[in-house]
């Protein structure tokens, strides 16, 4: 009787620290209130100044003072620049500097008289990506003081819920009363399963390589990201078939709470060019739907 009192006291502790455990990852993964707002902000900040220092020093001024950047909402940034600018050289250079600093949401450029404040030239980081060509190229700026507008895509944000993780925790409490009270002659453990796995994806004249996030197009070995290997997994699975945009949105980047509408676009247009060595694919878009991954021939 002792022994069997013994052993719940065990158990109830076991269960005490499973359930401590999850309340410290809950906490452990919930950012503080504006931190990552504001390291983002700063970010942004440090790509602007790193512009204006080389769009100035590329016009002959390499000691004005670079005026502090203004942050008119969330996503709108302005930075005053006193001079003329050669504006050719502004969307890599701004790309960049953006890149460096691992901003990757999509953005749109305005270029502002500092005394009328109307917009004296633009263009969208799409323009540049898709096509790499960008509006008002090759127009001349007249001598004077200018305000650099960057705005980006507004983010929809999700609230992250912990009850699965409690959920999990309980359910795992449970399995152990139940298996701590079951006679010892029915503990036998059943062989593991060996997990399925699916390193490689072939489709068309190309092969995926999941787990090492390479493309081979072709000829041609590219290097993926961990987001370009996930979309192109996605549209491989389903060859020929046309996957809505919000499902794409769903399952490539729900996982990390942010999703941008243009994200899909600045992927795809990425995964067309890097697919273009091989003949047999093509991506094609379905107007207001979403894309399909065509294989023209095996």
């Amino acid at each position: 009787m002792q022994v069997r009192s013994q052993s719940w006291v065990v158990l109830g502790t076991v269960i005490s620290l499973l359930l401590a455990l999850g309340g410290l990852f809950v906490r452990s993964v919930t950012p503080a209130a504006g931190e990552e707002p504001r390291r983002q902000a700063d970010k942004i900040n440090l790509a602007l100044r790193r512009t204006a220092h080389h769009l100035l020093r590329a016009s002959g001024d390499s000691t004005s003072r670079i005026p502090a950047v203004q942050q008119l909402n969330a996503n709108t940034y302005r930075l005053q620049l006193n001079h003329a600018f050669n504006y050719d050289t502004l969307p890599a250079l701004l790309q960049q500097s953006l890149q460096q600093h691992h901003i990757a949401t999509p953005y749109d450029v305005a270029v502002l008289d500092c005394g009328t404040q109307q917009l004296q030239l633009g263009y969208s980081v799409s323009d540049l990506i898709d096509s790499n060509t960008v509006a008002c190229s090759g127009r001349s700026m007249a001598a004077g003081c200018y305000v650099l507008q960057l705005t980006f895509a507004a983010p929809i944000t999700s609230q992250v819920s912990y009850w699965p993780v409690l959920a999990v925790i309980s359910l795992l409490a449970g399995l152990m009363v139940v298996t701590w009270r079951r006679p010892a002659a029915t503990l036998v453990a059943a062989p593991a399963e060996a997990e399925t796995a699916t390193p490689k994806l072939h489709f068309g004249r190309s092969v995926l390589d999941i787990n090492g996030q390479t493309l081979l197009a072709g000829e041609t070995t590219h290097t993926l990201t961990y987001r370009e290997t996930k979309l192109l997994r996605l549209l491989a699975s389903h060859p020929n078939q046309v996957l809505e945009r919000n499902q794409i949105l769903k399952l490539v980047w729900e996982d990390e709470g942010i999703i941008v509408g243009r994200s899909v676009d600045v992927f795809i247009s990425r995964l067309r060019k890097l697919l273009s060595t091989d003949a047999t694919l093509r991506i094609g878009t379905i107007h207001g739907v979403g894309y399909r991954l065509e294989v023209l021939q095996s």
